[in-house]
């Protein structure tokens, strides 16, 4: 039985042709993306804004701004009512009631009791309480996690590779971070510390698709001496491009199975991780690979400067040996 091959292994495409015109994309959508996340800004979620946030299921779609109002009349506090998930399924945040624990419960259950009352037919789900200060160290927690990863993965890659590796490395991240960021800010999805966990794990994707080509990278470069940069990064992404392939489709099942029958809780996780998927594939090979002829990376870049090559060298159009 023959295997399933999605990628021929004569594959041979010339990706870093279109590299100016793809860093040109790339750069755009980080200047749009940040615009967006500091005009629009983000919709936090109780996690780092604090207050209760209940999520409440209709049989039916319902109006928002009734919603709002009926909430608002309840006399708790101003109310945000937003869809959550599917049109007849939302989430009402209130502020946190002063006096503590009773006083939280207290708001909740009169929440829970008016709305039943105004809506029969609904389902109450949960209610999540967390208190500002607390919020505030989360959303403090949550940020200095992010560029504390991004920090010990450029400074891995410098000693893995060499620092020119690392800069093109650390640039895709702040890529894939800044287009996530602004995909937030463009669909209003509820930003909490499951997003920061999909950033996290979307770092940790993109790093290991980075690293997979950047290692082919390093091969070549002993073996091909005498090679075109631009020529030899073509050759690299080539020969890593049937694993991530299969890598990214695999990956895309899964996730593209969770965001349609998944559960809410995890829907802006899911969508997080699906964008992430695609934008950190694509950040490997034209954020990160360009970098290093942008940066004067050479085929014998880094050949000891007091060292014989000892072995057979082979040139990249003939094949002859030297």
């Amino acid at each position: 039985m023959r295997l399933l091959k999605l990628v021929p292994d004569d594959t041979n495409i010339a990706f870093l042709k279109w590299r100016n015109v793809a860093m040109a994309i790339g750069v755009s959508m980080i200047i749009a993306s940040l615009a967006l996340t500091f005009v629009r800004g983000l919709n936090m979620g109780v996690d780092f804004v604090g207050g209760q946030s209940t999520r409440v299921e209709f049989s039916k779609p319902v109006d928002i701004t009734d919603v709002r109002n009926k909430a608002d009349a309840i006399g708790i506090g101003e109310a945000t009512v937003q869809e959550f998930g599917s049109a007849n399924e939302v989430l009402i945040r209130t502020p946190v009631p002063k006096g503590g624990d009773d006083s939280a419960n207290a708001a909740a259950d009169k929440l829970r009791a008016g709305i039943l009352k105004a809506y029969p037919d609904a389902k109450v789900g949960s209610v999540d309480t967390v208190s500002g200060k607390v919020s505030g160290e989360l959303l403090q927690t949550g940020a200095l996690s992010l560029a504390l990863a991004m920090l010990a993965i450029s400074i891995y890659i410098w000693f893995r590779f060499e620092w020119q590796f690392g800069a093109g490395a650390l640039f895709a991240l702040f890529h894939d971070v800044s287009l996530t960021f602004g995909f937030f800010a463009l669909t209003q999805l509820e930003f909490n510390l499951n997003i920061v966990a999909a950033l996290l794990t979307i770092i940790g994707y993109s790093l290991n698709d980075t690293i997979v080509v950047f290692d082919r990278i390093r091969e070549n470069l002993k073996k091909y001496r005498k090679m075109d940069m631009t020529a030899l990064l073509d050759l690299s992404v080539n020969e890593t491009l049937a694993r991530t392939v299969m890598t990214s489709l695999t990956m895309i099942i899964a996730l593209v199975a969770l965001l349609i029958w998944g559960p809410a809780v995890i829907f802006g996780f899911t969508a997080a991780m699906l964008l992430g998927l695609f934008v950190g594939t694509y950040s490997s090979v034209y954020m990160a690979a360009p970098w290093l002829i942008w940066l004067h990376v050479k085929s014998d870049s880094f050949v000891p400067v007091d060292g014989g090559i000892g072995t057979a060298e082979r040139v990249a159009d003939d094949g002859a040996r030297v």
